[in-house]
């Protein structure tokens, strides 16, 4: 233990020589632009205890493992077990991209990851009049159980734990992917995995919504109630502030308007009758590993303590598990240039860095050429063999927490948590996420900061290496990967076959039950699972979901 009278000696002295430091004058070779964080915190020259006056270090600098779990959630973290590289892939038809499931998996991936493409993320079959010239273009096309059999035709679901981005039409992605393991004859209790299944962020920075919030959140809270009882090892949501940090959020930003979604989650499980204590430990989050790369490990930290008083103070959770953030992160999209391509790798590298170091469960590494097209077989192996170079080459995993104790990671982890904590304020006051989507507050927050990045890039003020300097004339010859052109017709077809081949009385009276459920109060996840059985297609469920809760019109 410190001696408290040690402390303050120590705190007036280095008060003492950081005000002399300040009254120094600024060398000739410093830069004149002022250094601050994407959150707008202040970098000092230098930072010392003093910066840290207000926190108290024998209640939040404490060990790894224990609340609020500033330094991991773990006492052990990835001595114990390495996080799960969990490759973000999808594209062309459920053939195509199990083939590259097999060999990312063959290269040591440890996880899997479902990129879906736009037409299966609104809930549209390959079909559809509105999904020409998208189907199989940023993911796999998924119209029905067969194509999700074949997804993870000769991958054991009890072995590989599965992320599936997915939003709106996450139930009826999770029930296919239940009743697949189900036909190879393993219990969905063993599944193991992730729904993304976060509609909030997706009205305020992503697009991908079908329904009004009120009954996507109805989804969501009866798929809470579902695995909560039948599969207890799955994730029901991941929570994410990727999606809006891609939108142009600040870090600070995308942890109190993460949280503030979070937080709304649990309110309206706990409004329907669910103990926050049966789905509290199964709560998951994703985050975004951006560019400065020790404000983003503060931000993990941050994020995790704040969660862990947001859940114990203010929902009264008691069990431990329900108070830790367990968090999957993937590197920023946003910041790889079509410019020298190569340089991504490093971009990637680093902000791979951020998050072993900011203590993620589980990672995925972005391609080099992911600016250009979706990435190719090597470019995808390159960015795998980046994870795998920091667990094994780099040391940084054989301790916990290393950076811990930094002056500087702690002063920015305390400013992230104020300003993330201060943003929650705001939206409690406007009577929650919802109500402040609805009022369109999280969109402009998020659209100004994006504003003002880029006339950061555009003046000049802001460096992008090899964009807006440092650029040079190229001739690529780059490989990229192309999609084929007949994979709508190829599903077109699939979807035709199924039709005509399965029991159609049977299919009518399946879809009929989930329309009276819907207009009922029953847990959606009951007949949207009967459907699944009948072969019925994903647009077809969609489609009877829309007759009843309508779709979303933004103001």
């Amino acid at each position: 233990m410190f001696d408290p009278k040690e402390i303050e000696e120590i705190q007036s002295e280095m008060q003492k020589w950081s005000e002399k430091g300040q009254k120094a004058s600024k060398s000739k070779s410093e830069r004149s632009l002022d250094f601050q964080t994407s959150s707008g915190i202040k970098i000092k020259k230098v930072f010392s205890p003093v910066d840290n006056a207000e926190m108290d270090y024998l209640r939040d600098l404490n060990l790894p493992g224990e609340y609020p779990f500033t330094r991991g959630i773990q006492p052990n973290m990835y001595r114990g077990k390495m996080w799960t590289m969990r490759q973000y892939a999808g594209f062309g038809t459920a053939e195509d991209t199990n083939r590259r499931y097999r060999y990312l998996l063959d290269q040591g991936q440890t996880g899997l990851s479902v990129a879906f493409d736009l037409p299966t993320q609104i809930g549209y079959d390959s079909s559809h009049p509105l999904a020409e010239g998208e189907v199989g273009k940023v993911g796999v096309a998924i119209d029905s159980i067969k194509d999700m059999a074949t997804l993870f035709d000769k991958i054991p679901l009890d072995k590989v734990s599965t992320s599936m981005t997915i939003n709106a039409p996450a139930a009826v992605l999770l029930a296919m992917y239940i009743a697949v393991a189900e036909e190879n004859g393993i219990a969905k209790s063993k599944l193991n995995g992730t729904i993304q299944n976060d509609i909030l962020k997706e009205y305020s920075s992503r697009g991908t919504y079908i329904y009004p919030p009120a009954p996507s959140m109805r989804l969501i809270t009866d798929t809470f109630s579902y695995c909560a009882k039948e599969i207890p090892n799955w994730n029901p949501i991941s929570i994410s502030g990727y999606h809006m940090r891609e939108a142009g959020c600040t870090a600070a930003q995308e942890v109190g308007f993460t949280l503030a979604n979070a937080i709304a989650y649990v309110e309206k499980a706990l409004n329907v009758g669910l103990n926050v204590d049966d789905f509290g430990p199964r709560l998951s989050f994703f985050f975004n590993a951006h560019l400065n790369f020790l404000e983003e490990i503060a931000k993990f930290r941050a994020a995790r303590r704040l969660w862990a008083k947001i859940m114990k103070d203010r929902f009264g959770a008691k069990n431990p598990r329900s108070w830790m953030l367990r968090f999957h992160t993937q590197t920023a999209g946003s910041t790889l240039t079509a410019q020298q391509t190569m340089n991504n790798i490093v971009r990637v590298a680093w902000q791979a860095l951020s998050a072993v170091l900011g203590g993620a469960q589980s990672l995925h590494t972005n391609s080099m050429d992911e600016a250009l097209a979706l990435p190719s077989e090597q470019s995808a192996q390159v960015a795998l063999r980046t994870q795998q170079l920091i667990a094994y080459e780099s040391g940084v995993a054989d301790t916990v927490d290393p950076l811990g104790g930094s002056y500087y990671i702690e002063a920015l982890t305390n400013e992230i948590e104020r300003q993330a904590e201060s943003l929650i304020e705001q939206v409690d006051r406007m009577g929650g996420a919802v109500a402040a989507v609805e009022q369109g507050y999280i969109q402009r927050e998020i659209q100004e900061s994006a504003y003002r990045h880029q006339q950061e890039v555009e003046s000049g003020e802001r460096i992008v290496v090899g964009m807006n300097k440092f650029q040079v004339k190229e001739s690529s010859t780059q490989t990229l990967l192309e999609i084929n052109p007949e994979v709508r017709n190829v599903q077109m077809k699939q979807i035709a076959d199924l039709k005509s081949s399965r029991d159609t009385r049977k299919a009518d009276a399946s879809l009929a039950a989930l329309e009276a459920t819907a207009r009922g109060d029953g847990n959606l996840m009951i007949p949207i699972l009967a459907c699944v059985r009948s072969l019925c297609t994903l647009g077809e469920i969609c489609d009877t979901l829309r007759r009843v809760f309508g779709e979303y019109k933004p103001a």
